[in-house]
């Protein structure tokens, strides 16, 4: 998970939301508020990192907008996020990201996570943390948070792990090819961490980018 930093709603978003009775529903079309979150997550999904596009994306409410909810935050922009599919009609076992918290939502009446990676005043990078297997978890071993991420958003579903996996030695593969006949330099290592933690020419973050500097290669 990587933090988002929110930019402007786009302004179609704004005028509609200022019409009487405006609802999630009749917001439409959608394509300038997909776009938009996707620039401002460097075409990233908001929870599991996988690589995303305006065709393979949900628009996610961090913060539920059922009317036992939080339905006065529908339209509000800095609620919502881009997501994955997270493998929709393949069994709620297999089901991850917006696919399956949505689940926990209708079944438990859970109206928002504690983590929320568009939350301004928390750094959700400050509270996971990830091992050599794969596996994404708390750094203090919070149970709500684990619970999380392990219960409502699957995020340690085995075919996860492993993109993680290969998304990492695919970059180690690439520092061995460039630094073959000598030992990687920590300053090779750091600009390394610092170029996948930034988007690249095209606005766009690496695929499970955060797990990979936590590695540190």
């Amino acid at each position: 998970m990587k933090r988002i930093i929110k930019g402007a709603e786009p302004p179609c978003l704004l005028k509609y939301r200022q019409i009487d009775g405006a609802n999630y529903e009749g917001y439409s079309p959608k394509k300038p508020l997909k776009e938009a979150l996707l620039t401002e997550q460097g075409y990233i999904c908001c929870y599991c990192m996988r690589r995303i596009s305006i065709d393979n994306m949900e628009i996610e409410h961090n913060k539920a907008r059922n009317k036992n909810c939080y339905p006065e935050l529908q339209l509000d922009y800095k609620n919502l996020l881009a997501s994955c599919t997270g493998n929709r009609g393949k069994g709620l076992k297999n089901f991850h990201c917006n696919a399956r918290k949505g689940y926990y939502e209708g079944k438990n009446n859970i109206c928002k996570i504690n983590l929320n990676p568009a939350d301004s005043k928390r750094n959700c990078e400050h509270y996971i943390k990830y091992s050599a297997n794969g596996e994404i978890l708390s750094t203090s071993d919070d149970e709500t948070i684990n619970h999380e991420l392990n219960e409502i958003l699957n995020l340690n579903l085995q075919t996860l792990k492993d993109n993680r996996k290969t998304a990492f030695f695919t970059v180690i593969n690439a520092l061995k090819k460039k630094f073959s006949n000598k030992t990687w330099s920590k300053e090779a290592i750091q600009k390394k961490v610092e170029e996948l933690s930034s988007k690249d020419a095209e606005g766009k973050y690496s695929p499970y980018c955060q797990y990979i500097a936590w590695q540190k290669c």
